[in-house]
């Protein structure tokens, strides 16, 4: 009996270098992020970790018609940066005997989850979740998450930044936008 044809792959498919997120694919992504959260898990109140993690996590609240919280968690100290991590901020007192969900923009140690997770248990929810826009293939992975992949992400309230009185394309990511024709 003859053999059915094997097919094989030698490359590995066109690896991401980079994602340049606009606000309409952000705010896709959230709604996904809303809907993998609401589909298994019922928080009352959300916990967005500064800076860039209250973005998404103000549009979750939203989405899931529920309170929203801040949490200061930062490597920067003004134009220093620390290796690690560090609270900056109390975590809200009202987390108490709730339902909570921490929510951050990306994760790739997972070092400002676990800190985050750490102080909101130390107020005693009832329960603590987390969720992220991106989570690394390797590394932390938290609870729910949008999208995984390993390429740089250009979240859009991070592509330009004023420089004098001009927007202009942040330093951080003017080789990679320049290298896309962009």
């Amino acid at each position: 009996m003859p053999q059915p044809p094997v097919f094989m792959t030698t490359s590995d498919p066109p690896r991401i270098e980079h994602l340049d997120l606009d606000w309409a694919m952000f705010g896709e992504l959230c709604r996904a992020l809303a809907l993998k959260v609401a589909r298994d898990y019922e928080p009352e109140v959300v916990v967005g970790i500064t800076r860039a993690g209250v973005i998404p996590a103000a549009v979750i609240a939203s989405i899931l018609d529920i309170d929203f919280h801040s949490l200061r968690i930062s490597r920067r100290a003004g134009d220093d940066v620390r290796e690690r991590p560090a609270i900056f901020s109390d975590v809200p007192s009202d987390v108490r005997g709730k339902r909570v969900l921490i929510v951050d923009e990306i994760t790739t140690s997972g070092d400002t989850l676990r800190l985050a997770l750490a102080a909101v248990r130390g107020v005693h929810p009832a329960e603590v979740r987390t969720a992220t826009s991106f989570a690394r293939t390797s590394g932390y992975q938290p609870d729910y998450s949008a999208l995984t992949m390993d390429a740089e992400v250009v979240f859009p309230w991070d592509r330009q930044v004023i420089e004098g009185d001009e927007l202009v394309v942040n330093p951080r990511y003017r080789d990679a936008l320049e290298d896309s024709g962009e």
